[in-house]
């Protein structure tokens, strides 16, 4: 069963061009953690990353936003990973996920990276895919013709609405993640139904 989680990596495209577009689903969780602890990135270029660290009685955690654009996340979540010697079953990725419908989150251990780009590039650069994954649903376009166009896309008003609701009960549950009780906070966010 996965360890504690020290580094989270919220997956996304840096960019003004891009802070609004689905792909950048993760960089919004990452974003309201590192809010919700009065914490604040900063640019730290050997790990190609913003990095926000926070720090509670029991716990120390990393979160980073790579920089690199989505395909080469894996660049950036290994080099946090070596330089804070942190293993795979201690990280937690963030990403969007165009199989579930907007307003749905799953947590899910270890798997294949679905198609998914930023997921590929991290499992080429880590050492095995033992790390956990949050995924925000976003929707699908319907044809694989539109994904690119679709994830590099906003999302409908009502879809952000789903989305934002979904990330906040991830949040709900980030204590459970964060410390490990990885079966317990899929039975919550799993049960749950998207608002909307």
């Amino acid at each position: 069963m996965p360890s504690r989680i020290t580094l989270i990596a919220g997956l996304g495209n840096p960019g003004l061009e891009y802070a609004n577009t689905r792909h950048n689903a993760g960089f919004w969780l990452a974003d309201r953690l590192v809010h919700r602890f009065h914490a604040c990135f900063s640019m730290e270029k050997k790990l190609f990353s913003e990095l926000a660290r926070i720090q509670t009685d029991d716990h120390d955690l990393r979160v980073i936003k790579p920089q690199t654009f989505m395909n080469e996340s894996g660049r950036a979540v290994a080099a946090a990973a070596d330089y804070y010697a942190i293993n795979s079953d201690e990280i937690l990725i963030v990403h969007d996920e165009i199989d579930l419908p907007a307003g749905i989150i799953k947590l899910k251990h270890g798997g294949g990276h679905g198609g998914h780009n930023g997921l590929r590039s991290i499992s080429q650069h880590l050492p095995d895919c033992d790390y956990c994954r949050l995924r925000i649903g976003v929707s699908h376009p319907g044809s694989k013709q539109d994904v690119t166009s679709h994830v590099l896309g906003r999302p409908t008003a009502q879809d952000k609405k789903r989305i934002d609701s979904a990330i906040q009960r991830g949040l709900d549950c980030m204590d459970r993640i964060l410390a490990g009780d990885i079966s317990q906070a899929m039975c919550l966010l799993h049960a749950e139904k998207p608002a909307g």
